[in-house]
């Protein structure tokens, strides 16, 4: 295919993805539960964190938190007593009780310190991207020097391709009327965005000339973001719609 022709291609699949069928066998669905602006970005920053491996077995732990957290998770963060031990047993991966324990207690920092959107605010005017995930992270732990907890928090100044977070300010970003993203974030603008790289994506990307290099990492997305922003500008991020659904569901 030529450049047009791949467009096309890549316009097409995007379009025919993103719509609220998407939601059915995505994690995305279980912050769809909610009406709340904190209740939905508690939920979503929370499934993206575990958001590795199977969808189902995502779906099913992303429950168990939602259970944990009473089906409330703003009240439930606001009144979260890191003093208190946590009961509940969870488990995803390498993801367990303490780990969750730990996020509890520093998403109740966080909304003592203005918010989740708040917490990816700029320092300098010209922050980008991965500036501003790198800060958050860096305000995420805040004074904590080391914990086991700071692997699930992905660092693109150290070359990862941070897809969990990436995925995570889609879903807050994105304009919502296609009824999949929530575009209840106006803190970033969706030209500014990354694709949440993975094997699917990476893979798609490779077999269609977008991207050379072969590790997923930063600077992978790099080089692919490049390419997606020459066929749109202003949201080149709804092409993780089009690559992550060839490699997921057409097995492309």
């Amino acid at each position: 295919m030529n450049q047009t022709e791949l467009k096309e291609f890549l316009d097409y699949k995007a379009d025919t993805f993103e719509n609220s069928s998407f939601l059915e066998s995505d994690p995305i669905t279980l912050p769809h539960r909610f009406q709340n602006k904190e209740d939905i970005e508690i939920t979503a920053f929370l499934i993206a964190t575990i958001a590795w491996g199977n969808r189902k077995s995502i779906i099913q732990s992303g429950e168990r938190i939602l259970e944990i957290m009473e089906y409330q998770p703003k009240e439930f963060i606001l009144s979260f007593d890191s003093q208190n031990k946590l009961n509940s047993r969870f488990v995803h991966r390498t993801f367990n009780s303490e780990d969750l324990h730990y996020f509890f207690a520093r998403l109740n920092h966080i909304y003592k310190e203005g918010g989740l959107e708040h917490s990816f605010r700029k320092s300098k005017p010209n922050d980008t991207v991965k500036e501003r995930i790198h800060l958050f992270r860096t305000r995420f732990f805040g004074n904590d020097t080391e914990h086991r907890s700071f692997k699930h928090v992905s660092d693109p100044m150290k070359n990862s391709a941070a897809k969990r977070l990436n995925m995570f300010l889609r879903w807050m970003v994105r304009d919502s009327s296609r009824g999949v993203d929530f575009g209840i974030w106006k803190n970033f603008q969706s030209s500014e965005l990354y694709i949440p790289l993975d094997v699917h994506t990476g893979n798609v990307a490779r077999k269609l000339g977008l991207l050379s290099r072969k590790q997923d990492d930063w600077k992978a997305l790099e080089e692919l973001m490049t390419e997606l922003r020459k066929m749109d500008s202003n949201d080149p991020v709804k092409y993780d719609f089009a690559l992550f659904g060839l490699g997921a569901f057409e097995s492309f």
